[in-house]
């Protein structure tokens, strides 16, 4: 009687465990890398805390992946390469099934690894150079490897800067009805990958417009005075200065422009620019003689009206209501967008019975055309041979006290034979 009691509950015990293994074997996890302490955590903060709010509440409230829940595990790395490299690993021994990353630095410096381990890695940076998804040769005969498994929901930063450019040239400089060359200037840190990124290709463009293009200046991510960096300018006397930093120190440079009486006006990279840009640059951006000051926008404001802005609002005052909405920014929004283009991808590829690297790059990235995110962002395609998920983006400026939009450049339409045979990964 004693041994059947022990086989009843030794077999009890073998059906449970197998129940839990079962229950276990149905969690999908999602791996994360953020900077919430680092050179860019005045953007990053607000980024994680969405992207939280996406994968481990709205997902989960949503199906998660074809009814299996998602686990979402993510470090701050403060924005330090060798540390990024080393959570990456960690993230990789939890046997994360793709990561949601951040920094330009960092996810080129993984790139290699991303693509020999097979690994989805939806990132924050939007470098151009991270959507060629094959080997390719640039102007100067460099070598550059392919990037297959790095995407984003975003238009890279290429597009953007030569989104705002032109929007800068069509609404602002041909009205004017100057006979001159416009002048451009970058403003920029030197040694951020994420910062100079696009300086290439806006240059690039500048000169296909015609412009006279000015001495570039290094401004640190960190800076708070970069009156030397104007007092510089001043003597070039730039009709419109490129931003490529993070909201901090393009405030900086927006205000000390100001005070020094540089009348340039500024277009920003979408990093830059946000709510609290308006709030930093003060008098800059707010007195009735403020600069015009214009930005990228690939996706919409905190709480702009937008499919699935209620369900980000909603979320934020449900997961964080310690956070008052008017201190939320369009990071949220971003995080938000990234997320849903990788959530796509694996509910396509778990349909298809292949939730393996390969198979959420084949199977979900790349079967995409036109997918609808919302969030005021652009429809995205990805292709086996090109991952640069849509062709342009809205510019906006703030003008009046609010965000207004300006126009949305088609660099894609416009230029469509350099977009197919030139600016692919740069």
């Amino acid at each position: 009687m004693k041994m059947k009691k022990f086989l009843i509950g030794l077999v009890a015990v073998v059906f449970l465990f197998g129940l839990t293994s079962m229950a276990l074997a149905k969690v999908i996890k999602v791996g994360g890398l953020k900077d919430t302490t680092g050179a860019t955590s005045d953007v990053g903060k607000d980024a994680a805390v969405g992207q939280a709010e996406f994968w481990s509440h709205y997902v989960n409230d949503h199906g998660g992946i074809n009814g299996k829940k998602v686990k979402y595990i993510w470090f701050d790395y403060g924005y330090r390469i060798p540390e990024a490299i080393t959570k990456y690993k960690l993230l990789k021994r939890m046997k994360v099934a793709a990561i949601m990353g951040w920094g330009t630095g960092d996810t080129e410096a993984l790139s290699p690894t991303i693509n020999k381990d097979q690994m989805p890695y939806v990132s924050d940076s939007y470098s151009a150079h991270l959507t060629n998804p094959k080997d390719w040769v640039d102007k100067k005969g460099k070598k550059h490897l392919g990037t297959p498994y790095n995407l984003f929901f975003s238009s890279d930063y290429s597009t953007n800067a030569r989104s705002c450019l032109t929007a800068w040239y069509d609404k602002k400089w041909k009205p004017r009805g100057e006979k001159r060359k416009p002048r451009l200037a970058c403003s920029y840190m030197f040694g951020s990958p994420y910062a100079s990124a696009p300086i290439e290709a806006i240059k690039n463009h500048a000169e296909l417009l015609g412009f006279e293009i000015g001495p570039d200046q290094d401004v640190s991510l960190f800076a708070l005075d970069t009156k030397s960096q104007i007092m510089a300018l001043q003597k070039f006397k730039p009709d419109v200065i490129w931003h490529g930093n993070t909201t901090m120190s393009v405030a900086a440079t927006i205000r000390d422009a100001y005070a020094l009486g540089l009348r340039a006006d500024h277009i920003v990279n979408n990093w830059g620019f946000d709510e609290n840009l308006p709030r930093l640059a003060g008098e800059a951006m707010n007195a009735p003689d403020a600069l015009t000051v214009m930005g990228a926008t690939p996706n919409g404001f905190f709480g702009q009206e937008c499919d699935l802005m209620d369900e980000v609002v909603k979320y934020a005052k449900k997961i964080n209501p310690g956070i008052p909405l008017e201190k939320r920014i369009c990071r949220t929004v971003q995080g938000w967008a990234n997320g849903m283009v990788l959530w796509e991808a694996m509910k396509r590829a778990d349909k298809a019975g292949d939730l393996t690297g390969p198979g959420i790059m084949k199977k979900g990235f790349e079967t995409m055309r036109n997918f609808h995110i919302g969030l005021c962002t652009g429809d995205v395609t990805y292709t086996a041979d090109d991952h640069r998920p849509t062709g342009g983006c809205w510019v906006q400026e703030w003008k009046d006290g609010k965000f207004q939009k300006v126009e949305f450049v088609d660099v894609r339409g416009r230029w469509p034979k350099q977009w197919a045979k030139e600016w692919l990964g740069w």
